[in-house]
């Protein structure tokens, strides 16, 4: 054997070595998981914010889907990364290209010969045709690198649903804030008109000398304090109205001068949908961000196999049809009709370590994405039960807090009654009136606390949208 013949046998070993090695899984690892304890959840509706029976934020949620910023710039990646797909599998087939050329020479002899007589030292040169070329993916290098940009394709799918899924609850949260700041500016705004009256009544009774100083004095300071946090109020309302109108993506001068319909009703807030939930058991299914990390992945796989195609030798073909004349008038006749085939071979022989660092630097990538999707999974359950426990903890404080707000609503009644009667003074009426609104006020919070805590559970459990189904409409 010659040797040539080995060094050629040498290097079919090490390509045929290394291409048994190029195979990477794409799976995600497995984790250890928590027993699920439900098989579906209420909340699987895709319009989950329904359970809350209200028109107005309905309108919001559907305004927030079609016109939030942050949703169309998540659309506007999944189309670039959809371009890239159709950029990587152009490489999948033949380019086919017209070539064109035209070049004028002068000469002063032919080989060592002077001119002969009467040859003209100018030429010319005149070429078009169709040249093709096209590469064998023999070691899938192409095929891979199309598969990864399908995988990124997906992710940026998967991340659109994952921004949707933030906006509609953002959403939802930015509403039951402003309708938790609505109530209590209503309540503030009722009591200081009763504080108006009844320091003008209190003024009376002084200058009537049924009472002293210290009442009256008494009853002005209630009523600046009500007055001060009927300002702070209508601040926490202005600031919610506009986050909101962000939110549904509105104009800037819309932002400035939000409008926002609402239920203003405190019957209506305090009124909490009960939703019965578990551990939803398609949870790494149903949340997207999962689905993402899953998808980028997969195509973090794929790059690695892409790099390892570098070990191995190209093979490219070429061909070309035209015609070639020195006149221009005889470049489409028969006898100037030109072809040519070819074939070529690049094998790498002096760069590997160029190449292993690739691969390593691609595997390193795809160890950090397989961190990031464990981080993912990890933040996934840890978000369902904290959900769950809020769920149920701030419903706890609610049924507490409209209890304690019930009583205290029967006790400025019996003091108002003891104080018409002559039993009490007038600062025990005052004192329960104080109780009464801060026990109505807390009971607005641990109403908006347990709101907030279901639309955290329905972002926890995926948000309700079925993400396979969405992510295939595309």
């Amino acid at each position: 054997m010659t040797s040539t013949h080995k060094t050629f046998g040498a290097l079919a070993l090490v390509i045929a070595t290394l291409y048994g090695c190029a195979s990477t899984p794409v799976t995600p690892p497995s984790l250890d998981l928590p027993v699920a304890s439900a098989v579906k959840t209420p909340l699987a509706s895709e319009r989950w914010w329904t359970v809350f029976n209200d028109p107005s934020l309905d309108k919001l949620e559907d305004e927030a889907i079609a016109h939030n910023l942050d949703l169309a710039a998540a659309i506007t990646r999944v189309d670039y990364a959809r371009a890239l797909v159709l950029s990587a599998q152009g490489y999948l087939y033949p380019s086919v290209d017209l070539v064109a050329g035209a070049s004028r020479n002068r000469v002063t002899q032919i080989g060592a010969s002077p001119l002969p007589q009467g040859y003209s030292p100018i030429g010319n040169d005149f070429r078009v045709g169709v040249q093709a070329s096209y590469e064998l993916d023999l070691w899938g290098k192409y095929r891979n690198s199309t598969r990864a940009a399908q995988a990124d394709l997906l992710a940026s799918e998967y991340a659109r649903e994952t921004v949707r899924t933030a906006v509609v609850a953002s959403t939802a949260q930015a509403y039951f804030t402003l309708v938790a700041a609505d109530t209590p500016l209503a309540l503030l705004i009722e009591t200081l008109k009763f504080r108006d009256d009844t320091l003008a009544l209190q003024r009376d009774r002084l200058q009537a000398g049924v009472i002293g100083e210290y009442e009256f004095h008494a009853a002005e300071a209630e009523r600046a304090s009500v007055a001060g946090d009927v300002a702070v109020a209508k601040r926490a309302v202005a600031e919610a109205e506009s986050a909101l109108a962000a939110l549904a993506g509105r104009s800037p001068r819309e932002v400035f001068d939000p409008q926002i319909e609402r239920d203003r009703a405190l019957r209506a807030f305090t009124a909490v949908p009960v939703i019965p939930a578990g551990l939803a058991s398609d949870l790494l299914e149903r949340r997207p961000d999962i689905a993402q990390a899953e998808a980028q992945l997969a195509a973090a796989n794929l790059r690695i196999d892409v790099a390892r195609a570098d070990y191995f030798p190209s093979i490219s073909l070429t061909g070309l049809f035209g015609s070639e004349a020195a006149v221009l008038k005889n470049l489409f006749t028969g006898p100037a009709a030109i072809w040519g085939i070819g074939a070529g071979l690049v094998q790498p022989i002096f760069n590997f370590n160029s190449i292993q660092a690739n691969v390593q630097g691609q595997t390193a990538r795809r160890n950090e994405i397989v961190i990031d999707y464990t981080r993912t999974v990890q933040l996934a359950f840890k978000d369902v039960h904290d959900a769950l426990s809020a769920n149920e903890t701030t419903r706890e404080a609610l049924a507490a807090q409209s209890e304690r707000a019930a009583r205290l609503a029967q006790v400025l009644e019996l003091s108002t009654l003891r104080y018409e009667s002559g039993y009490s003074p007038y600062l025990d009426v005052l004192d329960s009136q104080r109780q009464l609104l801060q026990a109505q006020t807390l009971q607005i919070i641990a109403a908006r606390n347990a709101r907030l805590a279901l639309v955290d559970l329905a972002r926890a459990l995926g948000g309700g949208w079925n993400y396979p189904d969405a992510v295939a409409k595309q």
